[in-house]
């Protein structure tokens, strides 16, 4: 296993949430989004770093206005929808924002299920939406349980093969806990790109195998994992079957682009989005939901742990990140925040 990694820690400094967020907004109105649109984007862009999501929020913030000068994402472009059936809807996303289309399909599928106890709305032909656990948390907390996946550029090797095929394809699930959530938000590859970006970042080594290097041996090392482009599915087969049927799910139930298409397209863009919600008060059981989560949480985190391990539950640590960064600041890596701020 190939297990190298020379690169450098980066310098690093303190922002504020507050101070991230202003200079997002400023550069996004700059670049002609309209000043609703750029405050939601900017909002989100900088909760997700708020929660330590740094490769979805202020890491990817350079490359979301890239996508806007180079025409990829229409700023003012709207949802249309093409279709409905039951509790099912599709809708055209017309290039737009894929943070402002996600939280519109969140809208409208909890909409739908508060009529009919369940909803799906499909998307296509939107682009990133950035950080997928956005939408579950904000469902969850909305009393909803929620799940949500999007595909993506080919950018994972099926099982056995030594070409990228597959999408690594987020799925999120998101039920209500407590004042919180639990929210399971995962990418179909061990590591995400982004993840893996981070850790190349800060010079350090994956915890685990992660992708293939060039001479085809599983890798730890994020530089050898990047040059080769080729990332390790979850459950090896078993995540590489799970992205395709949740790329072909997406494509079907939008009426959108797969990911052999969307990968012959200039850039990761015009990708298709599925949410559905269903509403937990509409159950008869609604009234004993969360006793029994605590109950299942409780005999979870019961669970004697693993020398120098924790045992926590899919978002806890996601609170606890959330505190420290708005009491201490959100860490930033100075090359990024000076290639932001001359944005």
């Amino acid at each position: 296993m190939s297990e190298t990694n020379t690169a450098s820690k980066p310098e690093m400094k303190y922002v504020s949430a507050e101070e991230m967020e202003r200079q997002f907004y400023a550069i996004l109105v700059k670049e002609g989004m309209k000043e609703d649109k750029a405050a939601t984007c900017a909002k989100v862009f900088t909760e997700n770093s708020v929660d330590g999501v740094y490769t979805h929020g202020v890491n990817r913030f350079p490359r979301f206005v890239q996508y806007i000068k180079d025409k990829h994402v229409v700023t003012d472009a709207e949802p249309v929808l093409k279709g409905t059936f039951g509790a099912v809807e599709q809708w055209d996303g017309q290039s737009g924002p894929g943070i402002t289309n996600a939280l519109f399909c969140t809208e409208r599928v909890k909409e739908i299920a508060r009529k009919s106890g369940i909803g799906c709305v499909a998307i296509g032909n939107t682009n990133h939406w950035m950080r997928g656990g956005t939408y579950g948390w904000q469902a969850a907390k909305d009393g909803f349980a929620f799940i949500c996946w999007t595909n993506t550029i080919a950018n994972m090797p099926s099982w056995g093969a030594k070409d990228n095929r597959l999408g690594n394809n987020p799925l999120i699930f998101a039920v209500p806990f407590e004042e919180e959530a639990i929210v399971l938000d995962m990418a179909m590859s061990q590591f995400s790109f982004g993840k893996i970006e981070l850790m190349k970042m800060q010079g350090e080594a994956l915890p685990v195998a992660g992708g293939f290097d060039k001479s085809g041996q599983l890798s730890t090392d994020p530089v050898a994992i990047t040059e080769s482009g080729l990332l390790l599915p979850i459950g090896y087969w078993k995540g590489s079957g799970l992205s395709l049927l949740l790329d072909i799910l997406a494509a079907i139930l939008s009426g959108g682009l797969a990911t052999n298409e969307i990968s012959k397209l200039p850039a990761e863009i015009n990708v298709s989005q599925v949410f559905i919600a269903i509403d937990l008060s509409k159950l008869h059981n609604t009234s004993a939901i969360r006793q029994a989560l605590q109950n299942v949480i409780e005999d979870y985190k019961s669970a004697v742990p693993a020398e120098g391990k924790s045992v926590r539950y899919p978002g806890e640590g996601v609170v606890k990140t959330r505190k420290e960064n708005l009491k201490k600041g959100i860490p930033v890596n100075v090359q990024v925040w000076n290639e932001i701020l001359s944005l």
